[in-house]
């Protein structure tokens, strides 16, 4: 059975950082992504790594604050957030795909067959 187990939430403050993880228990999958959902809004997209080769996108209110990277050997997705903002929190799902291709395909959720549990990130003012 496949699991996506996330870690690494928390209460933090503006300008501070965390880190998340995604841990894929079972099998190892093309094409990772992080998406959040801040209270009373949609899912939204904020990070993809393509397994095979390390490229990466993000959008564009984490550009530069935000790192998604991979560990092979751990078949674990990192997510590395910092200079977190109050418009930061939410919500912050792990998604993995067995498939890939262009990665700005991957920004949409449909794309993704599993999902993690999700974490909660606060980041206060």
């Amino acid at each position: 059975q496949v699991q996506l187990v996330e870690s690494g939430g928390g209460l933090v403050q503006a300008g501070d950082s965390l880190r998340l993880s995604c841990a894929a228990a079972g099998r190892t999958f093309s094409s990772y992504g992080w998406f959040r959902q801040a209270p009373g809004k949609a899912r939204e997209f904020v990070a993809t790594i393509n397994w095979v080769t390390g490229s990466t996108y993000y959008a564009d209110s984490v550009k530069g604050r935000f790192t998604i990277s991979k560990d092979n050997a751990k078949n674990t997705v990192h997510l590395q957030m910092n200079s977190l903002k109050p418009e930061d929190t939410a919500v912050y799902y792990c998604a993995a795909s067995p498939s890939y291709g262009t990665i700005v395909y991957y920004t949409d959720e449909n794309r993704y067959d599993y999902w993690g549990q999700g974490t909660q990130v606060t980041v206060s003012s």
